[in-house]
């Protein structure tokens, strides 16, 4: 049976679609790599400089000047560029990235966003989350549903410093999918196992649920 992560992967690879420019983010972002299909064309882009981006294959030895977003060796595809910071920025700057993938620490109901620093805790910088967050044209956050305390990281207004305001597009947890709207925060997947009434009271969001047109995942 598919862990609570496989499912959301899977579930969060099918929002790519054929001919993006993908970016995927530090973290669980990363393993979207191995859940899309393999005849899926995209080109996976990573913003310390490569366009054309793919998991190392299995035994191939890397090259140790090649790294994803949050230090892993990768492969490349054929056809794959290679270019430095400042060209990789200007192109999520011109907004040449489709759709970019994020974890976060909180997310709300108005789609903004705070995924780079806990007061009191270290954090080594806003990066490049800032601007993929202003620029790309969609941004799924994948996040577990609650904290380790249980508490609901869908709220109502994010309490930590935002990395950008209303700039959410799609959230994927392990308990439901919400798509971000001028109407508010609609549910349009549940978790297999999970019901309406437990997943409101795990939310402090308000959500708009039309129980007919659910999906499951």
């Amino acid at each position: 049976m598919p862990s609570d992560k496989e499912r959301m992967l899977a579930r969060a690879a099918r929002e790519i679609l054929p001919g993006q420019i993908v970016n995927l983010g530090i973290g669980l972002p990363t393993r979207l790599f191995h859940y899309m299909p393999e005849d899926l064309e995209v080109l996976v882009h990573s913003e310390n400089g490569v366009l054309g981006c793919q998991p190392l294959g299995q035994g191939v030895a890397p090259d140790y000047e090649l790294i994803d977003s949050g230090g892993a060796y990768i492969g490349t595809r054929p056809g794959a560029s290679v270019f430095d910071s400042a060209l990789s920025f200007a192109m999520i700057r011109r907004s040449r990235v489709d759709v970019t993938f994020m974890g976060a620490f909180e997310v709300d109901q108005q789609g903004n966003l705070a995924n780079w620093k806990i007061p009191g805790k270290f954090s080594p910088g806003i990066g490049g989350a800032m601007e993929l967050a202003q620029k790309v044209e969609k941004l799924v956050v994948l996040c577990s549903h609650n904290d380790k305390h249980g508490n609901s990281k869908i709220l109502k207004q994010c309490r930590l410093p935002l990395t950008a305001p209303r700039c959410v597009s799609l959230i994927v947890t392990e308990k439901a999918v919400m798509e971000v709207t001028e109407k508010g925060l609609e549910v349009i997947d549940l978790a297999e196992g999970m019901d309406v009434e437990s997943l409101r009271a795990a939310t402090e969001a308000e959500l708009i649920i039309d129980e007919s047109r659910l999906g499951r995942f």
